[in-house]
C-alpha cells in the first residue's frame, strides 16, 4: 500500500533547479525525457485521471505511471497497461500532491497535441493531474494545493502567466475531455490572479 502524507502538513515551499517541489512525494519514474535544447517552459496543462474510471481508491495511477499497472486487475487495464505515459504532478483527492518528473524534463502526458498553433505541448509545458473525472467535482483539498502549486509553478517559470494556463481538452480538442465540465476554471483562474 502506498505511504500517505497528511495533505494539511505538506507545505510547498519552493522548486529546486531540477524541478521537483518541496513537500511533494517523490515518485520518480521513467516516463520522461529531455526537453529540446533550448525550450522555454512556458505552459501549464491540468488534466484529470482516476483508474478505474470514476473510481478514487488504490494505487492504480501510480502504476500507470511507474509502469506496473496489472493488465488482469481490471478489465480497464488491459489495454492501457503497456501505455507509456506520465505527467509531472499528480493531486489526489485529499490534497496529496505526488511528483513522478521533475518540471525541468519533459513528461508524457499531452499525446498529440496543439497551443496557439505550436505542437508538441509535452515539449514546453508541466502536466498537473487531478484524481477525478470530467462530470464530479474535484475536492476543496485539490483546489487548495492547485492554486498553491500553480503560483509556486508560475514563480519558478515566469513565462507561465494567466493565458498559458490550459485544459487537456484544449490542446487535444479531438482526443480528450479533461479536466472537463466539473473543473472550476473561475473559482482557479480568480484564486491565482
Amino acid at each position: 500500500m502506498t505511504e500517505r502524507v497528511d495533505p494539511l502538513q505538506t507545505k510547498i515551499t519552493d522548486i529546486d533547479a531540477e524541478g521537483w517541489l518541496a513537500g511533494a512525494l517523490r515518485r520518480p519514474c521513467t516516463n520522461f525525457d529531455a526537453r529540446p535544447p533550448g525550450t522555454e517552459i512556458d505552459l501549464l496543462v491540468i488534466h484529470n485521471i482516476s483508474l478505474p474510471p470514476g473510481e478514487f481508491t488504490g494505487d492504480w495511477i501510480d502504476d500507470l505511471f511507474l509502469n506496473r499497472l496489472d493488465p488482469n486487475a481490471h478489465p480497464y487495464f488491459e489495454p492501457i497497461a503497456r501505455v507509456r505515459v506520465s505527467a509531472h504532478l499528480l493531486i489526489r483527492r485529499d490534497g496529496q500532491l505526488i511528483q513522478y518528473v521533475a518540471c525541468a524534463q519533459r513528461a508524457w502526458h499531452a499525446g498529440t497535441s496543439c497551443f496557439q498553433g505550436r505542437e508538441r505541448c509535452n515539449d514546453y509545458s508541466i502536466g498537473i493531474e487531478l484524481e477525478g473525472t470530467d462530470l464530479i467535482p474535484f475536492s476543496d483539498a485539490q483546489y487548495r494545493v492547485l492554486i498553491d502549486c500553480t503560483r509556486r509553478i508560475q514563480r519558478r517559470y515566469r513565462a507561465i502567466n494567466a493565458e498559458r494556463i490550459t485544459g487537456h481538452s484544449d490542446i487535444a480538442p479531438e482526443r480528450k475531455t479533461d479536466p472537463g465540465a466539473a473543473f472550476d476554471w473561475a473559482r482557479y483562474r480568480a484564486a491565482i490572479r
